[in-house]
């Protein structure tokens, strides 16, 4: 060692940390004692921990058993509010470990993903296996989208073909293919909220259109499957200087950017209140985009649920919510009477725009329901401070109640529906508290901003003081620009094979001129 000390070959230096697992698990302990023909969740959870694999047979099983159950539901999911939206994961199997930790175990809470679980990180073969199973024991609770990267064409681009090889056999890399093919396109939430992994299109026009969609192939590189998966919102979405719905996307090198006008015309033909998606890196792991005038709500959402991405982004998805988008439902206010309003402006408090984990009412459909104080809010990404609200004070939803005239029973229910909206305001409150750290520094975010030339604070930095923000500025833009290659459709098989022979045949030639 550098300090002279003597370290062991043949035994573990740091014996605090837990040596990988290098056994293959017997048919007796992947398989559940209680339900055999289930996958055992808490032990295959714990394996992928410590780097174990499986049997291929079990790999295969999984799949298979996990295909069965997504080949049986529709393009278009309806799902119901509480749940948990979470965004792109990329083979970050302990960031998706810690993600269930704060989003509450999938035994009891129900999940919403949004696609993009495989390439780019290291675990890619674990997060699907980990989530095809829990696919497998709570099927009504837990819902997989697909997003861009589960096809052929990006896994061998990538890592993901390389890894499953790697790990296992191309038998599993196949079976994983076949299994893509089978996840559901897009889900509405609530009868509110369009959840997809990219975007919009211009051949999307109603619900309907999703439904006639032939899911069960690869992505085609253009159409309106090609746009669920691979669009964005343009980057200067809410203060375009055009009117057109939607312009080609240069860098993705295909699907197209939409606009906001796109995004109010969509949803206001289809009775909606906001458009969900991932597939966009986001410095804090979540970004709110302009508000419709019609509604007050913001228009379209990103959440990316991977924290600094690559090991490079340094994107600060908050510890403590993980962009998870959680949405409280209208039975579990109404048990406790309240119901909440979302409103702006309000000094010292925060708004809905500020936090990837969000308490929501779940019948805010009218635009008396979300009001807006200022033009200035509506008008583009909200930055600002505001508050979330409610008919009871929060001092009588955070104290314990005089429940005496009320039976047990109830009263234990009582307490149960307090106890989730008690966590969930203290959630947002916890939030509040951090944002009132930017009033105290606005002086020196305003000078920041102007040296940067940004309009906005990167969000998540504001602990780090004024340095620490001119390098996160710096880190996250820097690796955006960076990556950038990688954010587009990689070109044909065919194309690439003749790129790498010309670079050999160049190299080649320059040491025998």
């Amino acid at each position: 060692m550098e300090d002279g000390t003597t370290a062991s070959t043949v035994e573990r230096y740091n014996k605090d940390v837990q040596a990988p697992a290098v056994a293959v698990p017997t048919d007796e302990a992947f398989y559940s004692k209680e339900y055999p023909d289930r996958p055992d969740i808490a032990f295959l959870k714990n394996h992928f921990y410590r780097e174990g694999r499986i049997t291929d047979e079990q790999a295969i099983f999984i799949l298979h058993k996990g295909t069965e159950l997504l080949r049986k539901e529709s393009n278009l999911l309806e799902v119901d509010a509480p749940i948990t939206v979470c965004g792109d994961i990329h083979g970050q199997y302990y960031d998706l470990m810690k993600l269930f930790e704060v989003g509450g175990n999938p035994a009891e809470t129900r999940y919403l993903f949004l696609g993009d679980y495989v390439d780019r990180g290291y675990f890619s073969i674990e997060c699907v296996l980990y989530l095809w199973s829990l696919k497998i024991w709570y099927p009504d609770t837990l819902f997989l989208l697909r997003g861009n990267h589960e096809c052929r064409h990006l896994t061998d681009y990538f890592t993901f073909k390389t890894e499953c090889k790697h790990k296992y056999s191309e038998r599993v890399y196949d079976a994983c293919m076949e299994s893509f093919c089978t996840l559901p396109l897009a889900a509405v939430m609530n009868k509110q909220f369009l959840c997809i992994h990219g975007g919009l299109s211009p051949e999307l026009n109603t619900l309907d259109d999703l439904r006639q969609i032939n899911r069960f192939r690869e992505p085609p590189t253009h159409g309106l499957m090609c746009d669920l998966l691979w669009a964005d919102p343009l980057e200067e979405f809410g203060q375009e200087k055009t009117q057109e719905f939607f312009v080609h996307n240069h860098v993705r090198g295909c699907s197209y950017f939409f606009s906001y006008h796109a995004a109010c015309a969509f949803l206001e033909k289809n009775n909606l209140l906001s458009i969900i998606r991932a597939h966009e890196a986001q410095d804090a792991g979540y970004r709110m985009y302009r508000k419709t005038k019609a509604t007050g709500f913001p228009s379209v959402m990103t959440i990316f649920s991977a924290p600094n991405y690559l090991d490079v982004y340094n994107n600060k998805v908050t510890d403590m919510l993980l962009a998870i988008l959680n949405t409280c439902s209208k039975e579990e206010l109404d048990e406790d009477d309240m119901i909440l309003n979302l409103t702006d402006g309000t000094a010292g408090a925060m708004d809905v725009d500020t936090a990837p984990l969000i308490t929501l009412e779940s019948n805010l459909t009218t635009s008396s329901d979300i009001s807006s104080s200022s033009s200035s809010s509506s008008e583009g990404d909200v930055t600002s401070t505001s508050t979330t609200t409610t008919t009871t004070p929060l001092s009588a939803i955070l104290q314990d109640t005089d429940m005496a005239d009320v039976t047990s029973r109830a009263r234990a229910e009582k307490l149960a529906v307090q106890r989730r909206i008690r966590q969930k305001i203290l959630a947002v409150a916890r939030l509040s508290r951090m944002y009132s750290v930017l009033r105290s520094e606005s002086e020196a975010v305003s000078e920041l901003k102007d040296l940067m030339g940004t309009s906005k604070l990167p969000y998540g930095s504001l602990a780090l003081g004024a340095e620490g923000l001119k390098r996160a500025i710096h880190s996250f833009e820097d690796a955006k620009k960076s990556d950038l290659e990688n954010e587009r459709l990689p070109p044909p098989k065919e194309e690439k094979d003749k790129e790498e022979k010309d670079k050999i045949m160049k190299a080649i030639d320059e040491v025998n001129p």
